[in-house]
Parts: C-alpha cells; sequence; structure tokens
C-alpha cells in the first residue's frame, strides 16, 4: 500500500503550510489545532487553524473547484476587489483538496448585526430595517463592482458574505467563490441573474435570523430583499450613463468626475464625442470607472494608513479639518503633504496608541478613532464647546470601547456552531 501524497500551490510563503497532516481527511486532525469561530451552514468539511496571531479557513472540497476557486480568489484581488485572502490549495492523491485562505480580522457574520449594539450613536440592540439596509448597501456596492470587473457570483448570500464596519456603515467581502465565473464583460442577462439568485438566497437569510433571533420589528424579509435590485439599479446607472454637455459645458465634466470620486470609484478614462445632427455643439460624455477605492488610495498616499473606502472619506475629512485648524490659528498656508505628517504624528497615532492592550479585540483601530471623533461631537454639543481630543478619547476608552463586543474574531460556542455565521462553502 503506497503512501497518500500531497502538492501544495501558494501564492506565497507560508512555513506552516509544510507542516500540517495533508494526507488525512480534515476531521481526522488533532482538533486542538483548531478554533471554532461563527460559521454558517456549509456543503463541505471546514476547520479554522490558530498559527501564531492567525487564523486560516481550511475548506475540503473537490479538486476542479478548489482550484478554479483560488484562481478566481486570487484574480479577484489582483483587480481590487474584497475578497479573504487565499494563501493556496492542497492537492491530494484519494482526497479532496483543500483551499486555504486567511481569516478576515474584524469582519462581522450578518447575523452578529442583528445581536450587538451598532456604532456608537445608538448603543441599544439596533434591530430589523436599519440593519437590513445597511446590509443592502453594502452588498450592492459589491455586486456592482464585481460585475463591473466581470465576475458572476452565482451564489451571492449572506452567509457567502463577510462584512467589516466602515464608518458607520458595512463594506462587504466575499467569502465563497465556488459557483463564480469570470468574463471580459457580463451581459445584461448575466447580472438580472445573478441579482435574482442574490434576492432569493437574501430573502432566505433574513427569514432564518427571524425565526431563530426572534428579530420582527421592522424587518420584512422579501421586502428587504427586493432593495437589493432598487440599490443595484442607481448605482450601475450612475457609473454607466453617458451625459450630454454643450461645448460651452465643459464644467459638468469636473463635475461628473467629482460625484463618481465621491462614490469613491476611480476615473480610468473619460470620452467625449461630438452628438450627431445637434445644432448647438452638443457633446456626449462617457467616463470608464475602474476599481473603487478613490479616497483610499488617497489616504494611504498621503498617510500610509490602510482604510475601507467610507473609514478613508472619514479620515480624509479630520485631515482637511485640522489643517483648516492649523492655518487659521498660524496665518500660514500648510501644504498637504505637511499636513498630513502632522495629523498623523500629533492626531491619529497618539488617539489609536492610546488604546489598552485589553480592548485591542474589540474594534480596528482606525474604526475605533473614527468612533471618539463621533464621541467628541457628541460631548462637544452637550457642552457647548468643543472638548478637544484629549477629554473625548479618554471618556470613550472609559465608557464607550469597554461595552463593545469583541469582534477581531468572532467566537461561538459548541451548541452555537450550526447557527449559521458564515458559508466559507
Amino acid at each position: 500500500m503506497t503512501a497518500r501524497s500531497w502538492r501544495l500551490l501558494a501564492r506565497r510563503s507560508e512555513p506552516f503550510l509544510l507542516t500540517q497532516p495533508w494526507t488525512l481527511p480534515l476531521e481526522s486532525w488533532d482538533q486542538a489545532s483548531f478554533v471554532e469561530v461563527a460559521r454558517g451552514t456549509h456543503r463541505h468539511v471546514v476547520r479554522f487553524l490558530v498559527v501564531g496571531d492567525g487564523i486560516y479557513a481550511l475548506k475540503e472540497l473537490p479538486g476542479d473547484i478548489a482550484r478554479r476557486e483560488y484562481r478566481l480568489l486570487r484574480e479577484m484581488a489582483a483587480d481590487g476587489l474584497p475578497v479573504v485572502d487565499v494563501i493556496g490549495v492542497v492537492q491530494r492523491d484519494e482526497l479532496d483538496d483543500i483551499l486555504v485562505t486567511r481569516y478576515l480580522d474584524y469582519s462581522l457574520p450578518y447575523r452578529h448585526l442583528f445581536l450587538t449594539r451598532w456604532g456608537q450613536e445608538d448603543r441599544r440592540r439596533v434591530l430589523g430595517r436599519a440593519v437590513g439596509e445597511r446590509l443592502l448597501d453594502a452588498l450592492s456596492l459589491l455586486m456592482v463592482r464585481m460585475h463591473l470587473a466581470g465576475y458572476f457570483w452565482g451564489d451571492c448570500s449572506l452567509n457567502n458574505t463577510l462584512l467589516k464596519r466602515d464608518a458607520g456603515a458595512l463594506a462587504a467581502y466575499v467569502v465563497d467563490m465556488e459557483t463564480g465565473e469570470r468574463h471580459a464583460s457580463l451581459s445584461d442577462g448575466q447580472r438580472l441573474v445573478d441579482l435574482e439568485i442574490a434576492e432569493t438566497n437574501i430573502a432566505g437569510g433574513l427569514m432564518d435570523v427571524q425565526a431563530e433571533l426572534g428579530v420582527e420589528e421592522g424587518l420584512d424579509p422579501l421586502e428587504t430583499a427586493e432593495g437589493l435590485r432598487t440599490r443595484y439599479d442607481a448605482l450601475w446607472e450612475e457609473l454607466n450613463r453617458d451625459e450630454v454637455v454643450g461645448t460651452d459645458e465643459r464644467y459638468l465634466i469636473d463635475e461628473r468626475i467629482r460625484r463618481l470620486n465621491d462614490l469613491g470609484f476611480h476615473v480610468d478614462e473619460v470620452e467625449v464625442v461630438p452628438l450627431e445632427g445637434s445644432e448647438r455643439g452638443k457633446l456626449r460624455l462617457r467616463t470608464s470607472v475602474t476599481e473603487q477605492g478613490h479616497h483610499s488610495r488617497r489616504l494611504t498616499d498621503l498617510t500610509g494608513i490602510r482604510a475601507q473606502e467610507g473609514q478613508a472619506r472619514a479620515l480624509l475629512n479630520d485631515l482637511a479639518s485640522f489643517r483648516s485648524w492649523v492655518e487659521s490659528t498660524t496665518g500660514h498656508q500648510l501644504p498637504t503633504s505637511a499636513a498630513a505628517f502632522r495629523w498623523l504624528t500629533e492626531v491619529f497615532e497618539p488617539t489609536v496608541q492610546a488604546i489598552p492592550d485589553t480592548l485591542q479585540g474589540k474594534l480596528e483601530p482606525v474604526e475605533v478613532f473614527i468612533e471618539i471623533l463621533r464621541h467628541k461631537w457628541i460631548l462637544s454639543e452637550e457642552e457647548g464647546q468643543d472638548v478637544g481630543m484629549e477629554l473625548a478619547v479618554a471618556s470613550y476608552l472609559d465608557t464607550v470601547l469597554p461595552e463593545a463586543p469583541d469582534e477581531k474574531v468572532i467566537a461561538v460556542s459548541e451548541e452555537d456552531l450550526d447557527t449559521g455565521f458564515i458559508g466559507y462553502g
């Protein structure tokens, strides 16, 4: 009897990949190496492996599907789409292959949103319609981005998505692409099919929430799921529509670009074509958008900080406010690069460095900073004057953050394991 063999295909070197018992089924591995995190119903065996400070998802599935999903997740990441970090795929003789991805720190399964506070502005249990709307905003944006890049999901659902807090909103990440496809572009029919699948799956997921968690107030699963199409269509139209402008209205071209930038999209090309048959020199304006991330790229260029798009917008606004304050108090203009350096070293870094080690697992540092800005605004409103960052930081870290649940890793007990949080296939 010959020993089973295995072959690793990985996008980067990870030493732990070379020391695992790949010739054994996942269910036969030493359970002491695994941690239970919130996850949902799944078609395949999925385990979460702790390695140092990281957690890795291991998923068994047929070889052709595993390699295809590995390639798709890599391509999506290269295209700037929000997906889990795929590490590699282990091909095994006589056993299903294993797809390895890194667990996304501070990511939230959708059910978690119906159980915990939503941000500082409302520290009660915020359920129902408000959470449903944030979910739809995140999912519609994600699907538009995927479709623009030529990706057909084929199984969009709440279980196949992870969410991260994004300055009061949500950012959605793709977890599972087993049924996904990549094309040069998607037809209207392909986009429609993908949306119909998403609506059905989202309605089912919200029905599960109602049944399992008793969430009813303001939450109609069917009506909420139908809202995905409305949001998607509005954003798709805004990104892809042509605009007619006059030859003396070229400022409208700049306005169009700014509008798309405000939505977070980078404008790759602007095509201006004279309109046939026009007596007054009308022009047809067509913009070509690429990946989202206009504000996050700008923030990284200025400060080195990596953040979600909404977070980046909030931080850039605070940077601009800081720059205006410095210029008004000194009477001198401050170059953008100099303002960014001072804001980073005088405002942002001291704030996040003040977070105690015992509270590091609550929220991402960037999200903590943004919540402190909100907390400062609330305190200043109550006091009738600006209370300053030092007082706001101390107050927030003392009275608000300790009450927040740990979100770096959403762990679950054995009895809660099958309640359906994250699909992972």
